[in-house]
């Protein structure tokens, strides 16, 4: 299970180097794509191939759905881990998710995100629930 917050920047070939504590989940190749809310996802290969297989489940004639497989699947980039544990970070991702040197890695269950650090401060600003909407959404959920 990936979990976890991790402060780092890419480095000047924008390459964003993965926390050690990630690594082994990723191993050797990994997939990133765009996320919701402004960031990165990177899945692991066999969390990919779940995801996949959820998605291609869909009905395509459903124009959400096909817009929601354009999100993930046009935007989607395999990606080698290097020796030094880095991965590239294509520009028109980097654009997307307004990463300009410094970000936060998060372990969200079975994917990583990956924020601009000034696009999280933002976010968590404006996104956060109350004490008392948390708790009571926790309760919808069953949680």
């Amino acid at each position: 299970m990936l979990m976890g917050k991790y402060q780092n920047s890419i480095d000047q070939k924008n390459r964003l180097n993965i926390p050690a504590k990630f690594r082994d989940e990723l191993g050797l190749r990994c997939v990133l794509t765009k996320g919701i809310d402004r960031c990165l996802y990177i899945y692991p290969m066999t969390e990919w191939e779940n995801f996949m297989k959820k998605l291609s489940a869909l009905p395509s004639s459903d124009a959400n759905v096909r817009a929601f497989l354009r999100h993930f699947y046009a935007n989607a980039v395999e990606c080698e881990i290097d020796k030094q544990g880095r991965i590239l970070l294509p520009q028109e991702l980097r654009e997307y998710a307004r990463i300009e040197k410094d970000v936060l890695t998060m372990g969200i269950m079975d994917k990583i995100e990956i924020w601009s650090k000034a696009e999280w401060e933002n976010s968590e600003e404006t996104v956060q629930l109350a004490p008392s909407e948390f708790a009571q959404k926790m309760a919808e959920y069953g949680i």
